[in-house]
């Protein structure tokens, strides 16, 4: 966590000197798309995407390693403004983060999504929540999905690897299964390598034990995005 935190002070740094660290500061959230890249675009979200991303915390990665960036990423961030939205509408009790122009979902158990002692099977009250979120994602079809698993400390490394795989393919086969193009789809898994709480109190175990979700532009989205605000 120590790593973490150096690399995002970095980035707040860099970001400081590119754009101003009020103009960030106060801007919503489709304005911070626009910022960001208007001091440095893609580049500047390379950069970052590889930082964070290499570390514990792949999604944050993922998401601004994709920014386009300028009156563009402004674009692309008020649509996820509105997608961000409309699933904390359908799914009070997901997590949903905006950052940048994308879109950050933990679903853990007290979300519900969760699964069984050892067992990756999506039933009950999981397929409802993920059946509401389908239908957002359907709504904002021109968006690319990664679909991250995530386990505990309890057990075996090897183990754990193995369950937060089979976690998160069942959670994307799902999606598949029920509407969502799999071309839109990605699916990692970290085992516990990336804990979001401590893994020594019951109650930050079952935090950990989570599905996280990326939403990003795909290619049409930012096609449309630069057409639409040259």
């Amino acid at each position: 966590m120590k790593n973490i935190g150096v690399k995002l002070a970095t980035i707040i740094m860099t970001l400081s000197l590119v754009v101003g660290c009020n103009a960030v500061k106060n801007a919503n959230n489709t304005q911070k798309g626009g910022a960001i890249g208007a001091g440095g675009g893609a580049v500047i979200g390379g950069i970052i995407g590889n930082n964070v991303g290499s570390g514990n915390n792949t999604a944050l990665g993922a998401i601004i390693g994709a920014v386009v960036g300028g009156a563009a990423g402004g674009y692309i961030g008020n649509r996820m403004d509105k997608q961000a939205q409309r699933i904390e509408e359908e799914i009070p009790g997901a997590e949903v983060t905006r950052v940048g122009e994308g879109i950050n979902v933990v679903f853990n158990e007290d979300a519900g999504v969760y699964f069984d002692t050892n067992k990756s099977d999506v039933k009950g009250t999981s397929a409802n929540t993920l059946d509401r979120l389908i239908g957002v994602l359907n709504e904002y079809p021109n968006t690319n999905i990664l679909v991250e698993g995530h386990t505990d400390s309890a057990g075996a490394d090897a183990y754990n690897m193995t369950l937060s795989k089979q976690r998160a393919e069942s959670v994307t086969n799902y999606l598949v299964k029920n509407g969502v193009s799999s071309s839109r789809l990605t699916t990692k898994w970290y085992g516990e390598a990336q804990p979001k709480s401590d893994n020594s109190t019951a109650e930050g175990k079952a935090k950990n034990r989570r599905v996280e979700m990326v939403i990003v532009a795909d290619e049409n989205l930012k096609q449309e995005a630069i057409q639409k605000t040259q």
